[in-house]
């Protein structure tokens, strides 16, 4: 909660980081189109082509997010999507702060498992991670940007990666026009009550 509460200061970003598995799902019959009256009607059955997996990097404070596609969810692809946001999206950062869930790959390790040594550690003296608490994901205000993108972008049926990918990227696009914020109103005084049981207690 500390965290949330530092000053906007762009050599020093705040990013929620998050992923959101997305199952590829195409129609056995054509639609029927919309006609006065009457919405676009879909058959119940469908034809599942995979799962592709989503990352989403949201700074709160600028309004900024964006969505990496990628086929699986490995070590090796959060590594390459951390290195994305480090070289092409925060290049002139001191430091990137980064709030993440407890992941097994959201890890140093998984950097050193996909760069020589010295590329591991150059990405990772741009970085600060803060993980939230066990079972306590939902401190994390990137989960916030995608519920917002399942109820305006992922509730409907997408049938492969290049749909997908252009979808995500129009919302995307959509989204850092306005600048869309967050305002995040949870404090540490509220986590000491609501988490309480995460806290120590300490006896006199």
């Amino acid at each position: 909660m500390a965290v949330y509460t530092r000053p906007y200061d762009p050599r020093y970003p705040l990013v929620g980081m998050d992923e959101l598995s997305k199952q590829l799902v195409g129609e056995t019959r054509q639609p029927l189109p919309a006609e006065p009256g009457q919405p676009r009607r879909y058959d119940s059955e469908y034809r599942r082509h995979g799962v592709c997996n989503l990352f989403v990097f949201f700074e709160p404070l600028a309004g900024w997010r964006h969505l990496e596609v990628t086929e699986r969810r490995t070590k090796q692809d959060w590594a390459w999507a951390m290195k994305t946001v480090v070289d092409n999206y925060y290049p002139a950062a001191d430091l990137i702060t980064v709030v993440l869930d407890n992941l097994n790959t959201h890890v140093p390790a998984s950097l050193y498992a996909t760069f020589p040594p010295e590329e591991a550690q150059r990405l990772l003296r741009r970085l600060e991670f803060h993980h939230t608490p066990k079972h306590g994901s939902w401190l994390n205000m990137a989960e916030i940007e995608f519920s917002v993108l399942s109820r305006q972008c992922l509730d409907r049926r997408i049938a492969d990666k290049a749909t997908l990918v252009r979808e995500v990227t129009a919302w995307e696009a959509m989204r850092n026009a306005d600048a869309t914020p967050i305002d995040w109103r949870f404090t540490t005084r509220d986590a000491r009550i609501k988490l309480k049981r995460l806290y120590p207690v300490i006896h006199d």
